[in-house]
């Protein structure tokens, strides 16, 4: 469509204007492709339509919320009811209380939770309280691992001073040595060891955790009197039914969740052992909608889906179908397609594409045919997508790698690359 003339230019337009940069975060128009829609005006199951009224199959879920569908019935049901008896009250509700009951039995190792809105305020919660509890300092975490957006973890340093970034250790993911080196480093002054679930940098290949390197951080932890905290904000409830990496066999101390525990509706969470207690009831953390009832109530809904369908099942084996489709398409079209990480959370790069110019045209292709992916970010499945909507999506990307096979190397670059790249790793 012509973008020049549409509702969303004038928005961005109009943008411009009064947000600096026009937009910020993720949705950067720094950050997309240029022909990528910056404004949407609703979504339904796994669709969203943008402001000009095109419909795109989502393969984003809004960067993870949505787990259940845009608009599911149930979920935003029980927002709706408690939003009519009361949400932002002078102190939380009864729902806070179940909600807390819910997620203790449902995680293995959480004992308490704490509630919050975002999961910078999850993962920042966890470092305060690590050292509380330790009296001591250092934060052991993998370079490149994506923790928030706060000064002690964003990955663009404009803004931030060295005292913010200050007690800070850095090891390679699923390198043991890497992370015994970092460990001994921060000598008697660890606090903690921050793990992502899995290694979902930007800009780079996927990684599962190894078991080794899962096993030994617990180890190192214990050794230390430090606290281990797993950061479940992108991954939790996508990959298990519990803590991510309890598929491994460790329990962590702490793990950060947000994201899809409400189905989009705006809630985080702390959740951590009895080991922590204390110190968590020592650390002042408050914001002026934590007690929000109406996202609690459809939280409830949303984990009463985790626990009683087969929603893990069927996101699995669509993302599986998925990978194998593309796997199939990109070989008869020639082009080397790296797809990994877990089939739940897929993230495509190109071969040979340092530039990242194969995998914006292929972004912007698959846009073309009603399909939303991204160029450099993993993606999400969730349980409102169909086998119908998995077809519909090779085709889309039959035809984008037939698109980008017929413009060889007549890709324009992507001037953007050095604003992608300073300070993402």
């Amino acid at each position: 469509m012509d973008r020049a003339n549409s509702r969303d230019r004038a928005l961005r337009d109009r943008a411009e204007a009064v947000i600096p940069g026009g937009m910020y975060g993720h949705q950067s128009t720094a950050l997309l492709p240029e022909d990528y829609p910056q404004f949407f005006q609703r979504g339904e199951g796994a669709h969203i339509w943008d402001a000009d009224g095109r419909r795109y199959l989502d393969l984003m879920c809004a960067y993870g919320p949505n787990l259940f569908g845009y608009a599911n019935p149930d979920i935003d049901a029980a927002f709706v009811r408690q939003l009519g008896l009361g949400d932002t009250l002078t102190g939380p509700t009864a729902l806070m209380v179940e909600l807390a009951e819910t997620l203790t039995a449902m995680v293995t190792h959480a004992e308490w939770a704490i509630f919050c809105k975002n999961g910078t305020d999850a993962t920042s919660m966890a470092l305060s309280i690590s050292r509380a509890h330790t009296k001591r300092r250092v934060v052991v975490r993998a370079k490149g691992a994506y923790h928030g957006a706060a000064a002690w973890c964003t990955p663009r340093p404009a803004g931030v001073i060295d005292s913010d970034r200050a007690h800070q250790v850095f090891c390679d993911y699923n390198d043991v040595a890497s992370l015994e080196a970092a460990v001994a480093e921060a000598g008697d002054d660890l606090a903690c060891v921050f793990a992502a679930p899995f290694r979902h940098d930007v800009f780079v290949d996927q990684a599962e955790p190894d078991p080794a390197y899962a096993h030994r951080a617990r180890q190192l932890c214990d050794e230390r009197g430090a606290l281990l905290v797993v950061d479940d904000v992108r991954a939790g409830f996508r990959l298990a039914r519990d803590c991510s990496w309890t598929r491994l066999g460790v329990q962590p101390d702490l793990s950060s969740w947000g994201k899809c525990i409400a189905n989009g509706h705006a809630l985080s969470a702390l959740l951590g052992s009895d080991k922590a207690r204390a110190a968590a009831a020592s650390v002042y953390s408050t914001g002026s909608f934590w007690y929000q009832a109406a996202p609690m109530a459809a939280a409830l809904a949303t984990l009463r889906l985790i626990r009683e369908t087969d929603y893990l099942e069927r996101i699995t084996a669509l993302g599986e179908r998925l990978r194998a489709g593309l796997d199939e398409r990109a070989r008869a079209a020639g082009f080397g397609f790296r797809q990994t990480g877990p089939a739940t959370l897929p993230l495509f790069l190109f071969d040979d594409d340092p530039d990242l110019r194969k995998g914006f045209c292929f972004a912007s292709a698959m846009l073309d045919r009603g399909v939303y992916v991204h160029p450099w970010h993993n993606m999400f499945m969730c349980a409102a997508m169909t086998e119908a909507d998995i077809e519909a999506a090779l085709d889309a990307a039959e035809g984008a790698f037939a698109e980008l096979k017929r413009r060889g190397g007549a890709l324009p670059p992507v001037e953007k690359l050095a604003f992608l790249t300073t300070g993402a790793r």
